[in-house]
């Protein structure tokens, strides 16, 4: 038998943990390219922040989304079916898909360093669903990694996707403040103001969550990939991506 989602952490309480850019998951090393950005000039005022932000969220986060929110589904399921056996090749077949559609190593890399700390991360925050943590695989790719730590916290696919996209526009946001000078107000407000989009991107992706793999979206962000590469190979840097 299955260890239930823990009983102590409740689903408001589980995305705040999962949310909250603290956690000891190494996504506070790094400014999902936007260190690059600023060094070559691309992201130079708040508003351009703004729309390398909305850019991000309608490319690269809706893609990682709906895979976070496919492995939600295929992990709940295999806690439900209590077939763990099958949790680790599902998710394996998201993780090449996944790869597929990330041309640039460094950001293949960085992806699955992430996921791994995540996991490791709640193997130890979570010790309960260690069986469910363990069968999902030593690593992952980050967003993968959201999905099968949302499941076994209760999260929906629903709530694995609105984690990944929030991360993927809090991440350079929070990071724009060690970068530029730029008030750290008008960051959030950036936040603030893509709410809405957010929200619809979330849902969208949800309705990926039980569609076979090959069906996920492909969208790509060609510049995020050359910036991840650039980054790779420059000499002062603040943070790892």
């Amino acid at each position: 038998m299955l260890a239930p989602p823990p009983s102590d952490i409740t689903r408001s309480a589980a995305l705040l943990l999962l949310g909250d850019g603290r956690l000891p998951a190494g996504g506070y090393a790094h400014s999902a390219g936007l260190e690059q950005a600023i060094a070559r000039g691309w992201v130079r005022s708040a508003e351009d922040l703004a729309a390398y932000l909305r850019g991000r969220i309608h490319t690269t986060g809706l893609v990682s989304a709906a895979f976070a929110a496919a492995a939600q589904h295929r992990t709940r399921t295999a806690m439900d079916d209590e077939d763990l056996a099958a949790l680790g090749p599902a998710l394996a077949e998201l993780d090449r898909e996944l790869v597929a559609r990330t041309p640039s190593p460094a950001l293949r890399r960085i992806a699955r360093d992430l996921g791994r700390m995540l996991l490791r991360a709640m193997r130890s925050i979570t010790p309960a669903q260690g069986p469910v943590l363990e069968a999902a695989g030593p690593v992952l790719q980050q967003p993968i990694a959201y999905g099968v730590v949302a499941a076994s916290l209760g999260l929906d696919a629903r709530d694995a996707a609105g984690l990944v996209l929030y991360e993927a526009a809090a991440t350079p946001a929070v990071a724009a403040v060690k970068l530029m000078s730029i008030d750290p107000f008008a960051t959030h407000r950036c936040l603030a103001e893509l709410a809405e989009e957010l929200d619809e991107l979330a849902a969208t992706a949800t309705t990926f969550a039980a569609r076979s793999p090959h069906e996920l979206p492909a969208l790509t962000a060609p510049l995020s990939d050359i910036a991840a590469e650039l980054h790779v190979h420059h000499d002062q840097r603040l943070f790892a991506s």
